[in-house]
């Protein structure tokens, strides 16, 4: 098994600094990921409505998160059930390649 390559990254939201374990290979979309999510922060926290880190990242999460329910809803994409027949397709193909090895 090989290891994982696994690196810390300092990264800023609303001000703050964080450091977060990352995947080499994941490190541009953690700070694409890091961008959105100060961004949507920073939009509530100008909005003037909502005060105080705790609250606007509440905030933030719901508002993303609503977001995503309402895409899935919308468009009729259900992402648990696009994994589950992505993997039932997977689990098929590989049946079908073990019975195929065991032909020859």
């Amino acid at each position: 098994m090989s290891k994982v390559n696994t690196t810390n990254i300092n990264v800023t939201i609303l001000g703050r600094q964080f450091s977060v374990a990352c995947n080499e290979k994941e490190k541009e979309e953690l700070l694409r990921t890091v961008k959105f999510v100060d961004t949507r922060m920073q939009s509530i926290r100008d909005n003037g409505k909502v005060i105080g880190v705790e609250r606007i990242a509440i905030m933030a999460a719901l508002n993303i998160a609503h977001e995503l329910l309402t895409t899935k809803l919308e468009g009729n994409l259900d992402i648990g059930e696009l994994k589950g027949k992505i993997l039932s397709a997977t689990e098929a193909i590989e049946r079908s390649l073990t019975a195929q090895d065991e032909l020859f």
